[in-house]
């Protein structure tokens, strides 16, 4: 019985781990809290350099 478990086991892992490849996660990859301050940082710079440009 054991050796049996076993085999399915190993053959059941393998069949979720080719599932797994064929469908690929569908969550947007993670940015850091620091990333995303970088990251609206760099938007909101040109837009504050556009607006001093149209104001002289």
């Amino acid at each position: 019985m054991n050796r049996k478990k076993k085999i399915n086991s190993i053959l059941k892992k393998r069949v979720k781990q080719m599932n797994a490849k064929k469908n690929p996660s569908q969550k947007p990859k993670y940015i850091s809290k620091a990333e995303r301050a970088r990251l609206e940082a760099l938007e909101t710079a040109p837009e504050q350099h556009n607006e001093s440009l149209t104001s002289e």
